[in-house]
C-alpha cells in the first residue's frame, strides 16, 4: 500500500472529527442547550462537552498537521497546486485560534465553572462560541480551497 492514501485518510478523518465537532456544537448542541438549561447548567454542560471534545481535536489536529506536511513534502512544496497552499494557510490560521480556545477562554470557563461565578463564565463561554464560529467558516472555507482549488486556478 503506498502511503499517500493512508495520509489522505487520516487526514480527512481529522477533518471530520474537528469541523463537524464544530458543525455539530456550534449549529445543533448550542440551540438545544440554550432552549432547555438555565445558565449555570449550561455552562456545565459546555465544561464537559469541551473537556470530551478538545481531547479529540488535539488529535485531530496532530493528525492533520502531521499529513498535511508530509504530503505536501512529498508533493514539492514549491511544485504544490495554490489551492494546497491556502489550505495550509487557513488550516494554520485554525490551529492557531483553536489552542488559543483551548487555553485562555476555555481556562476561564472552567475556573468559572468551579467558582460558580455564572457571569465570567458566560462571557468566556461566549468568546469560545465566537471563535467558533469563526473557526468552523474557515474550516469551511478550507473545504473549499481543497475540493475546488483546482478549478479556480
Amino acid at each position: 500500500m503506498q502511503l499517500h492514501p493512508l495520509l489522505l485518510f487520516l487526514h480527512l478523518a481529522g477533518v471530520v472529527v474537528w469541523v463537524g465537532g464544530m458543525f455539530f456544537a456550534y449549529v445543533c448542541l448550542r440551540p438545544t442547550a440554550v432552549e432547555l438549561f438555565e445558565p449555570p447548567q449550561r455552562l456545565r454542560l459546555w465544561r464537559g462537552v469541551f473537556a470530551r471534545f478538545f481531547t479529540w481535536v488535539w488529535w485531530a489536529v496532530l493528525l492533520i498537521a502531521a499529513s498535511g506536511l508530509v504530503m505536501i513534502g512529498q508533493h514539492g512544496f514549491g511544485a504544490a497546486p495554490p489551492g494546497w497552499h491556502l489550505m495550509m494557510t487557513s488550516g494554520l490560521l485554525m490551529i492557531g485560534i483553536y489552542i488559543y480556545v483551548a487555553t485562555i477562554p476555555y481556562a476561564a470557563l472552567v475556573q468559572a465553572v468551579e467558582a460558580e461565578d455564572w457571569k465570567s463564565g458566560g462571557a468566556a463561554l461566549n468568546r469560545i462560541r465566537q471563535l467558533v464560529g469563526t473557526n468552523l467558516l474557515l474550516g469551511l472555507l478550507t473545504l473549499c480551497f481543497a475540493t475546488l482549488g483546482r478549478y479556480l486556478a
